[in-house]
């Protein structure tokens, strides 16, 4: 029997597996914040061992994961020869925003519920990107069965199942890659079903904190208006943002950058002069920039606009400096493979873009590694609620991607 026809017939006989599967993950908390993950990395080893997989688990140390603004985080990897040839990493993130409020569900009780498409599951996480749990353990299980049924199949399989793509991935994928566990020739990141992602912003997060001297609001001058100051430093970032929407991307799905100032706090009391403001803004970097030089402009521009107000003191820290994700060379090999097999699963042509988020993908690319976003999931972040009450995920789809992405991952393994 042909391999196509392997995979199909094995991922629909486990389907109802697959999917129990996803729902022990999703009623296991991993919130992040706080960030306390063990619990669930510890769950994922036992569902995962219990596939019949070898785990090996890099135990985040305390320290380092407290430094990185988490409690707790494992990394498990999961790796099988199937002979020459290169390997291909999987990789998906366990670790979820909050449910915050809103919720008509429980969300951490994987309920499943029927929809004009058919089954639908509810829970935090269920769509990103607990579902690419299910996803890529059961393309390994997949490709092992029809290699067990007589396919011929070369290359390694890795699943990477990490635990910090909330606070930037630097103890999940970069940790991986910086203690020399793994070098993937290929990676595929989790994604939606519907298009490939190739690309991504990079990201800067700055938090300036402006000072001056508190005073009686009846002796405004005797004091120096730390308000005042952060006001001339934002009215110059405002006036920056027109520039930025006139850079415009080559990646289809990405437009511009952009500039947010998303928090803002200081004083003391209404009648007091306030010598203390901080705020934090966060930009957004095209693949077309450099993010070393994107952030030494805007600390130029900070510098010049406290000038104006030469009593102030500025301090300028970096909270985040996230890559883009620039496509690699093999990155169109992996995005073609993928569209070749949805095209047949899914009935549909996914295209190949870009997105204006950030991802742990970057880490692989900064390594030279061809990596593309896809798996289990609708066609837009809104459709799935992720990061949203009622979070949900299409079991179609969970469905789909497994065949999709087991069928591309056997192509890939036969590249030289």
């Amino acid at each position: 029997m042909p391999l196509t026809d392997l995979v199909t017939a094995f991922v629909d006989r486990e389907f109802d597996h697959e999917t129990a599967f996803l729902a022990e993950l999703v009623k296991v908390a991993s919130d992040n914040p706080p960030g306390d993950c063990a619990a669930h990395g510890a769950r994922a080893r036992q569902l995962l061992e219990g596939l019949g997989f070898k785990v090996e688990t890099d135990n985040v140390p305390p320290a380092v994961a407290q430094a990185n603004g988490m409690i707790s985080a494992t990394n498990l990897i999961v790796r099988h020869k199937f002979g020459a040839g290169p390997t291909i990493a999987l990789n998906a993130h366990g670790d979820v925003v909050p449910p915050g409020g809103g919720w008509t569900r429980d969300p951490y009780a994987a309920a499943i519920e029927q929809s004009e498409h058919g089954p639908v599951m509810f829970g935090r996480g269920v769509a990103v990107s607990k579902s690419d749990f299910a996803t890529y353990a059961f393309t390994l299980l997949a490709l092992k069965n029809a290699v067990a049924q007589g396919a011929k199949l070369g290359g390694t399989v890795e699943l990477h199942f990490t635990y910090d793509e909330e606070v930037g991935g630097d103890i999940g994928p970069k940790r991986l890659l910086d203690q020399g566990l793994t070098r993937p020739d290929y990676v595929i990141c989790a994604g939606f079903s519907y298009a490939v992602v190739n690309a991504h912003d990079g990201c800067l997060h700055l938090e300036v904190t402006v000072t001056g001297k508190q005073a009686h609001a009846a002796a405004p001058d005797t004091g120096i208006d730390a308000l005042e100051g952060a006001n001339a430093i934002l009215t110059a970032l405002y006036r920056s943002r027109p520039a930025l929407a006139l850079t415009r991307s080559k990646s289809p799905g990405i437009i511009s950058p952009t500039l947010n100032i998303g928090l803002i706090k200081g004083g003391i009391n209404t009648n007091v002069v306030p010598d203390r403001i901080v705020f934090r803004l966060d930009r957004r970097i095209i693949p077309e920039e450099q993010p070393a030089k994107v952030e030494a402009d805007l600390r130029a521009l900070i510098a010049d606009a406290a000038n104006t107000h030469g009593k102030i003191g500025v301090d300028v820290k970096r909270i985040l400096l996230a890559s883009p994700l620039v496509p690699q060379a093999g990155t169109d090999r992996i995005a073609q493979a993928i569209k070749r097999h949805a095209r047949d699963v899914l009935g549909v042509d996914p295209p190949v873009n870009g997105v204006p988020l950030y991802t742990d993908a970057r880490h692989y690319s900064e390594r030279g590694i061809p990596v593309v976003l896809y798996g289990a999931g609708p066609r837009t972040l809104l459709e799935a609620n992720a990061h949203n009450a009622n979070e949900q995920l299409r079991l179609s789809d969970l469905r789909a991607a497994t065949k999709i992405v087991a069928l591309a991952v056997a192509d890939l393994c036969s590249s030289s």
